[in-house]
């Protein structure tokens, strides 16, 4: 049998995660795995079982303790706590059990409590997808916020039918299996007593009506694909791994189902001259010998375009970071700017004139030219 995965990583939580975070994500996973959303899927099912095993443990503060300090260890530790290695009678019927208490009971239809199912007039009315594209942009434009306008191929209502699916002049009528519930429920007996089991109605696929005349634009889906250009606002200072939901962008749903989102990934272009730090920009700038040892003023570029002075220090070696403060990026998440790092680089001439090379020597001569010895250096020692 496989190793039992980390409890914190199954339901994608830190180790310091709030009771009120845990249970969040708890709900999320339990009903995007549920059987009942999920019919015949043993997959999702052992998923489902694995997220309730979880919670079960680290919503229980003396079961977390020892989960914390035990971990999977086998049963017998040391200290007579063990960990839940044995906890393994953990079953569908135990994780059904353990939905129904923390998530809530079936009030007016099990379906009512996943997203993207929201009641309909005699069923459901299925929610559209959500789509996802990538959104590439400059520094230029991330430094200061921009607005993208893009091309999305989506489903939008059918305008034949206005999204009802129906041919003009006709409608839908209750579907006869299910008499307008969506929903088929059967009992069953089991070691517990009687199971209710809720499936959804195969015939009208849980909307609980059928179309006689389709629309012949459409077919009946109440929905066709085109080609819509939208405008995408975006914040100063995100970074690839950020995403903006755009509510109700992505498909609608068929025959007049509520609209998915469209999800856009911030995907961050490489800049030819700096390298981004969190709010931090670093760029390097070559200095002469002269200048490194002589200190003085000089001129660095800085984003977006012009330039700023900064102050060499006399003796700079090569390495040495200078900061211009408020030269970076505008932060997302607090207020202010970083700082722009400028990495000094000595610059070594590979060619010398015959006065270059005499005046070298003359210079190498002198006891200021006296180079220190050797040390060892400091760990994290980068020149910061």
């Amino acid at each position: 049998m496989s190793a039992k995965r980390d409890f914190y990583e199954v339901l994608g939580v830190e180790r310091g995660a709030s009771a009120e975070e845990m249970k969040k994500a708890y709900r999320k996973l339990a009903l995007q795995y549920h059987p009942d959303k999920n019919p015949g899927d043993k997959q999702a099912e052992e998923r489902f079982k694995e997220v309730a095993e979880a919670y079960d443990v680290l919503s229980d503060e003396e079961k977390r303790a020892r989960f914390d300090r035990f971990g999977h260890a086998p049963a017998g530790a040391p200290s007579g706590g063990g960990g839940f290695e044995g906890h393994q009678g953990f079953d569908l019927s135990d994780a059904l059990r353990a939905f129904m208490r923390d998530v809530g009971g079936f009030g007016g239809g099990f379906g009512d409590m996943f997203e993207g199912e929201s009641p309909g007039r005699g069923g459901r009315e299925r929610r559209g997808s959500t789509l996802e594209l990538r959104l590439r942009l400059t520094l230029e434009e991330i430094a200061t916020g921009v607005e993208k306008r893009v091309k999305v191929r989506h489903m939008r209502p059918c305008a034949t039918c206005t999204g009802s699916g129906a041919k003009s002049g006709s409608g839908k009528k209750t579907c006869a299996v299910c008499r307008g519930a969506g929903q088929v429920r059967t009992m069953q007996r089991s070691i517990f007593g009687q199971v209710m089991s809720v499936m959804t109605c195969e015939r009208c696929r849980g909307e609980g009506s059928i179309i006689d005349s389709p629309c012949p634009t459409c077919l009946g889906e109440g929905r066709v694909r085109q080609q819509s250009e939208i405008s995408i606002k975006v914040p100063a200072g995100v970074s690839s791994g950020n995403y903006l939901p755009l509510s109700g962008m992505g498909d609608v749903g068929p025959r007049g189902g509520p609209a998915g989102d469209l999800i856009a990934h911030i995907e961050e272009s490489e800049h030819p001259l700096f390298l981004r730090d969190g709010d931090d920009l670093i760029v390097e700038f070559p200095i002469s010998m002269a200048r490194a040892a002589l200190g003085g003023k000089v001129e660095v570029p800085i984003l977006g375009g012009g330039r700023a002075a900064i102050d060499v220090p006399a003796g700079s070696p090569s390495g040495k970071l200078l900061r211009l403060r408020g030269k970076g990026m505008k932060s997302l998440q607090r207020s202010g700017t970083g700082d722009l790092l400028v990495r000094l680089v000595v610059a070594v001439p590979s060619k010398l004139s015959d006065k270059a090379k005499k005046l070298l020597h003359e210079l190498d001569a002198l006891p200021e030219s006296k180079t220190p010895p050797p040390r060892r250096p400091e760990a994290g020692d980068d020149g910061r």
